[in-house]
């Protein structure tokens, strides 16, 4: 396959964007996209793989955004010394794809899973129209530290386990490894009619785990199935608890180099995005977050 780095950079080269919502569809009814677009996106590199990006939105009751001026550190600080009912609220979702037109524009997809009990980001999703504004906080260089899909060059085939927040990051991922390389495949999502059509000239074998249909989508699916020999990667993503037990399985179980599985935590029952965020933080540096911050591939 082709060689990657195993190891991401130690430098995440960010920064603002002030993008232009250029059209929405409904890719399903748990999903929908939005294009973003406009004069404010040239400069946005997405690279693709699990790619992310962070919108801001604005409270309820707020017609725009509070953001701050100033570049990421500079906004940051200003937002923290913001009241938390002011300042902007931040979501993160997986760059689905990057289109450069004709014309020299840029168009990016990201896909939102709109949920039961809807919050900002599925308040955003659902009101937003072409010609809308929003500061959007992402790459300017293609190889940074929110990509976390790196499948070392001796990798002989690739493990992809993903619920449907971290879908678009599973199909990019799909659409970016190389012809022919082995890859089997599981994707959660709520409703028959929320399967897509996959680009990938890897050698995957996909399987759909469809909940109103009654598919069994715990560990036990990748438990019960039969995997291909050699060494292999897994990048597995979506609600906590669920990617937690999948890991300890590929350890402990199919005896997985612990470095070559990446799990990532897109979001956990029963607790916001925010605070997520925050706990995540205070676990691994002992303080809290607020105002902007770089993204970190969780998606909500």
């Amino acid at each position: 396959m082709t060689p990657t780095t195993a190891t991401a950079p130690e430098v995440a080269p960010f920064r603002f964007f002030e993008m232009t919502v250029l059209r929405t569809r409904r890719l399903g009814p748990s999903i929908l996209r939005i294009t973003l677009g406009g004069p404010g996106a040239e400069g946005f590199s997405g690279g693709g793989r699990d790619q992310s990006l962070s919108v801001l939105l604005p409270r309820p009751g707020q017609s725009e955004a509070v953001v701050p001026a100033g570049g990421i550190g500079a906004r940051r600080e200003r937002g923290r010394a913001l009241p938390e009912d002011e300042r902007a609220v931040t979501r993160s979702y997986a760059v689905r794809a990057q289109r450069l037109r004709a014309d020299g524009s840029t168009e990016v997809d990201v896909d939102v899973v709109l949920h039961a009990v809807g919050g900002p980001g599925c308040r955003w999703a659902l009101t937003a129209s072409p010609g809308d504004r929003l500061t959007v906080l992402g790459p300017a260089a293609a190889d940074n530290a929110a990509v976390r899909f790196r499948p070392p060059a001796d990798t002989d085939w690739v493990l992809i386990r993903a619920d449907e927040t971290a879908l678009p990051a599973a199909a990019a991922a799909l659409a970016w490894l190389p012809a022919g390389l082995p890859a089997r495949v599981w994707l959660e999502v709520p409703c028959t009619e929320d399967r897509q059509a996959l680009n990938t000239a890897a050698k995957a074998r996909i399987s759909w785990l469809v909940r109103n249909e009654g598919a069994a989508c715990g560990v036990e699916t990748v438990r019960a199935a039969a995997l291909p020999g050699g060494t292999p990667y897994a990048w597995i993503a979506g609600e906590a608890s669920g990617v937690r037990a999948l890991r300890h399985h590929l350890v402990h179980e199919r005896g997985f180099d612990r470095a070559r599985v990446t799990s990532s935590a897109y979001w956990r029952r029963g607790l916001p995005e925010e605070q997520l965020r925050r706990a995540e933080a205070e676990a691994a540096a002992g303080a809290g977050s607020g105002g902007p911050e770089e993204p970190t591939g969780k998606k909500s």
